[in-house]
């Protein structure tokens, strides 16, 4: 049955925060997790600071990056969970 991928988001980081016990592809080795984190954490204090200097373009740039960077990050989540569960068994588990 098809699963949308916005339904994988739960328990799609899980195979990224377990890297250190269960080796994720090389694909994946990537320094672009911490780039779109800290994309989408600047984005969110440039939201916060237009809070006190009410500016409404700096708001719309701020939530734009905060959402575009979680957005895909959270997208290569479940591009990794997909790949660990058809190498793993563990992760096969979890897919109901």
């Amino acid at each position: 049955m098809y699963e949308s991928r916005r339904s994988q988001y739960g328990r799609s980081d899980v195979p990224y925060l377990n890297r250190d016990k269960i080796e994720i592809p090389d694909v994946h080795k990537t320094p672009l997790y911490s780039i779109l984190n800290i994309t989408s954490s600047a984005g969110m204090l440039i939201a916060i600071w237009t809070i006190v200097y009410y500016s409404i373009w700096a708001a719309v740039l701020g939530v734009s990056l905060a959402y575009l960077g979680k957005s895909w990050y959270l997208d290569r989540m479940v591009w990794l969970y997909e790949m660990m569960k058809s190498e793993n068994d563990e992760y096969r588990k979890w897919d109901f």
